[in-house]
């Protein structure tokens, strides 16, 4: 029977079921094609054609005869139309199987009865190499020979609607496929611009502001955060510091030491990204983004990393930028703090001008520069614009300025309140929080302590440190310029024998006071026979007998007296503001107090002049001239006595 039914299938030697009709389609999918990659796909495909088949045959009168199926090349039924019941319980399924595998195997059209079903099964060809990839099959309980035409046409029909939905699904891929190449360019686009916005901007905060606005614009559903490793504040909350707390499950952390991007999902769906910003020379963040359920596309990640990456050089360039305009105004600070302090050679000046600048410069709110006095060995406050410490004084152990004279070190405290290492009085009486100090170095020693606070919290930086550090030196260079300009000084006014001033310092002294004064005094004292101390005694001794009269002249003498070595034996006191019957008297202690503690025993012979307003010339040589003539009576007088010559 089965034979039978074969042989009148003529049909199935003819032209195999294709569209016929290529030229009325675009020229475009002439060869377009299912390939053997897609058959596993093609159920959901191949179920909506023979729908859509279905749909628009269901007028036949072989749907009231009969029922249609679709299998596939697996041999699985994928859809089923029309009145018979196929449940494969009513027939033998293994010769129905046996029948399509027929059908997949030759490429040829057969038919079978089985349990008094009469089935035909039509192979449908692929458009270009003509292979079977499903069969269309027909099942009745009434032979008609009439109706096989039909059931090639409607095998046909179907093989039209699949291809179709195919060319549909082709053109929907096409434009998925352009819009997303579209997209692509539109990101390629705004990547550039982005990135160009980056390079351009030459400062941090504009950076991480650019940066943020474009992952903003790029994924407005997502929330974005930028942990920054250095201590860099814009004031923007989705900019905040990076701390490590647990690595082994912190995303960001993972990312920032191991340089690579960490992605991971919630149960809900919701992306968590976190992608190191990095640099040539180092990782400076991580960029955290979290993007709910269906708003992340994988294609956007390789455009995530570029523009990380970009933001790291970015961020790099204008950390180096705004590190090297740093560098250049604090070399401008250090020059300009160094000719202004090398202006002056005395030490408070120095302190005082070092205050007000390092108050300016780091927009402190107090400052105070401490001067070690080795003698007493203790710290005294010496400029200061916190008036309560102004005659301070403490121990080279206490506080702050005793840590930094140990350690030879500077010093920086972010919060005083919270970490009491040592008691300030500074800091206490001024309410500051912040702190940064350093000492004051003269040839390896700390000679002071430069101590600099503010109100705030954690107020300086690191640079601000450093740069105390640097300005230190060379106010310690000052210092030391200062300290060797007064020892000099003092070397070239100072008799070297007897400590008293030189004559040329006395000279300079007198002339200044007659210029503001009205009037004043002048003592020559003249050692008594002096040779002969130096002829019976010798001259150590007579050196001994000058350094003893010296002695007793500056502790017989006011602290605004001036006394100097005149040369030789003879010495000179200037009494400013005094005439001469005081400066008798003065000179009488000085004579007395020389014949009464001089070893061996000596006496002096004073000369006394003076001078006021009302002279007609008034003059150092004058001066001089009138003692020394009084000083010439008095050793004509028999010595050991004083005279005063007024004009």
């Amino acid at each position: 029977m089965v034979e039978r039914m074969k042989s009148n299938f003529a049909y199935r030697k003819t032209s195999p079921i294709e569209i016929t009709s290529a030229d009325s389609q675009p020229v475009w999918f002439n060869n377009e094609d299912i390939s053997d990659a897609d058959e596993p796909l093609l159920n959901p495909l191949l179920e909506n054609s023979f729908q859509q088949w279905a749909s628009e045959s269901e007028e036949l009168t072989l749907f009231e005869t009969g029922e249609f199926m679709l299998f596939n090349k697996a041999v699985q039924e994928i859809a089923a139309a029309g009145c018979i019941n196929t449940n494969k319980a009513d027939y033998n399924s293994t010769e129905l199987e046996a029948l399509i595998k027929d059908v997949l195997g030759s490429g040829q059209a057969g038919c079978t009865v089985i349990e008094n079903r009469y089935i035909t099964a039509i192979p449908i060809y692929r458009r270009k190499d003509k292979s079977v990839f499903c069969v269309f099959a027909y099942v009745t309980l009434v032979e008609s020979q009439q109706d096989r035409p039909l059931l090639q046409a409607c095998a046909r029909h179907f093989r039209c609607c699949f291809y179709q939905n195919f060319e549909l699904l082709y053109v929907k891929d096409l434009l998925l496929q352009q819009q997303r190449a579209d997209k692509e360019a539109d990101r390629r686009d705004e990547l550039f611009k982005a990135t160009k916005r980056l390079y351009n901007q030459i400062d941090v905060s504009s950076v991480l502001s650019e940066l943020l606005s474009s992952l903003e614009s790029f994924y407005p559903s997502s929330e974005v955060v930028l942990f920054l490793s250095q201590d860099h504040l814009n004031g923007d909350p989705r900019v905040r510091p990076l701390i490590f707390k647990n690595i082994e499950h912190d995303p960001v952390a993972k990312a920032f030491l191991n340089e690579k991007s960490v992605t991971e999902h919630d149960r809900d769906g919701t992306l968590r990204l976190a992608v190191p910003m990095t640099g040539k020379q180092a990782a400076y963040g991580v960029l955290y983004m979290t993007i709910g359920p269906g708003k992340w596309d994988e294609s956007d990640l390789a455009a995530f990393l570029i523009l990380a990456d970009t933001s790291g050089f970015a961020f790099e360039n204008a950390k180096l930028y705004e590190q090297s305009n740093l560098l250049i105004n604090e070399l401008r600070l250090i020059n300009e703090l160094t000719k202004r302090l090398n202006q002056s050679l005395k030490l408070k000046e120095i302190f005082q001008f070092a205050t007000s600048e390092l108050l300016t410069i780091f927009d402190a709110d107090y400052c105070c520069i401490l001067q070690l006095n080795k003698d007493k060995n203790e710290f005294a406050v010496v400029s200061s614009n916190f008036s309560a410490l102004s005659s301070e004084v403490f121990s080279p152990d206490y506080g702050f300025c005793g840590m930094v004279y140990r350690t030879r070190e500077p010093l920086i405290i972010s919060d005083y309140w919270h970490t009491r290492v040592v008691t300030s009085k500074l800091m206490d009486n001024t309410s500051s929080r912040s702190l940064i100090a350093a000492p004051i170095l003269v040839d390896g020693e700390v000679v002071g302590v430069i101590l600099v606070t503010h109100k705030a919290a954690s107020f300086f930086s690191y640079e601000n440190y450093k740069l105390l550090q640097v300005m230190s030196t060379h106010i310690g260079l000052a210092v030391t310029n200062a300290s060797l300009h007064a020892e000099v000084r003092r070397m070239v006014i100072t008799d070297n024998l007897t400590g008293l001033h030189a004559r040329h310092y006395l000279n300079e002294q007198i002339q200044r006071r007659q210029r503001k004064d009205v009037f004043g005094a002048l003592i020559l004292v003249d050692i008594d026979f002096f040779k002969r101390v130096n002829d019976t005694y010798g001259h150590q001794v007579g050196d001994r007998i000058l350094i003893q009269v010296s002695e007793i002249i500056r502790s017989t003498i006011r602290q605004g007296d001036i006394a100097a070595r005149w040369g030789g034996e003879e010495l000179a006191v200037y009494l400013p503001g005094i005439k001469a019957e005081q400066a008798y008297r003065i000179a009488e202690r000085i004579r007395l107090h020389v014949e009464n503690e001089t070893e061996p025993v000596v006496t002096v012979s004073c000369g006394v002049s003076e001078w006021t307003f009302e002279d007609e010339k008034i003059s150092v040589e004058s001066l001089f001239y009138r003692a020394d003539m009084a000083l010439y009576e008095a050793k004509n007088n028999g010595r050991n006595c004083i005279y005063i010559r007024q004009s």
